[in-house]
């Protein structure tokens, strides 16, 4: 008699990953649609050939939908979405392996990888022209006020000019980065009068002005190992006469009268002449005319 004995295979062993932790350095410049972790390095394997149904999810608030994987039974995880660095600089993602559909009522053994990504910082950004203002939607953006001085006709300063609201200064945004930074005039800069230190950014006179002629100057900031990456920031420089004497009242003290009852904005008049406003003028010897 011969007996055929046929053993029914039962689900009796959990699916097993090869790495149940890994982790991945992520360029914040990478293109959506680049494979993060391969298939193979994070494919289950389950000792009852069952086949995989595979699961991604966030352990980072405000970190979803950034990476994904290719389907329910391919786990090659995948830049879903761009990066910013300034949102975040790191993320712990969850890839769970089942041998049966979620959905499936039957009991499901399940087994759990941990993918670490931290995100590094790109070189995306120009420089920054400072002070600056950061737009609210836009971190990439920083808008900085132009810059002024002024400059005394027919007269040589040795010293670097002084500027509103500050001096030359810019700096790298992607500040782990931190390229150095250096400068140049581009523009505006007529009969060359002008110098800027490419290192400090002061700026300086090569010879005198004689025209009363202001200057309209571009000054450009550029990155020293990447120099795509530049931002120019406008400069005007006016040219004035010097001021050899302060100006001076006309008189030591002035006199007058109001009235009681008077609305506001009401004329204070001369005391003694009640029908003359009162008036007080200074005057400057540098302006005899004015």
């Amino acid at each position: 008699l011969e007996i055929l004995v046929t053993i029914l295979n039962e689900n009796d062993n959990s699916p097993v990953f090869a790495q149940p932790n890994l982790s991945r350095d992520v360029p914040e410049d990478t293109k959506v649609d680049t494979a993060i972790v391969a298939r193979e390095e994070v494919s289950a394997s389950d000792a009852d050939l069952d086949t995989i149904y595979y699961e991604l999810t966030t352990t980072v608030q405000d970190t979803d939908g950034y990476f994904a994987i290719r389907g329910v039974n391919n786990p090659e995880i995948y830049l879903q979405k761009a990066l910013d660095y300034d949102k975040f600089h790191s993320t712990t993602l969850l890839l769970y392996a089942r041998d049966r559909p979620v959905s499936s009522p039957d009991p499901t053994n399940t087994a759990t990888a941990t993918i670490s990504i931290t995100i590094e910082q790109s070189d995306t950004r120009a420089p920054w022209f400072l002070p600056c203002t950061r737009l609210h939607n836009d971190s990439s953006v920083c808008i900085s006020s132009p810059y002024s001085g002024r400059v005394n006709i027919s007269e040589m300063s040795m010293d670097p000019l002084l500027l509103e609201p500050g001096p030359i200064y810019a700096v790298d945004p992607d500040y782990t980065i931190n390229d150095r930074i250096v400068y140049s005039i581009v523009g505006g800069n007529r009969d060359e009068v002008f110098s800027v230190d490419a290192d400090t950014g002061n700026l300086t006179m090569n010879k005198i002005v004689t025209t009363p002629d202001s200057f309209l100057l571009q000054v450009m900031a550029t990155q020293v190992s990447n120099i795509r990456k530049y931002s120019v920031a406008t400069v005007e420089i006016k040219v004035i006469n010097k001021s050899n004497f302060p100006p001076y009242f006309e008189k030591k003290v002035y006199n007058g009268t109001v009235f009681v009852g008077l609305p506001r904005k009401s004329f204070v008049y001369q005391a003694g002449d009640p029908s003359t406003p009162l008036v007080i003028t200074a005057m400057d010897q540098d302006f005899p005319d004015v």
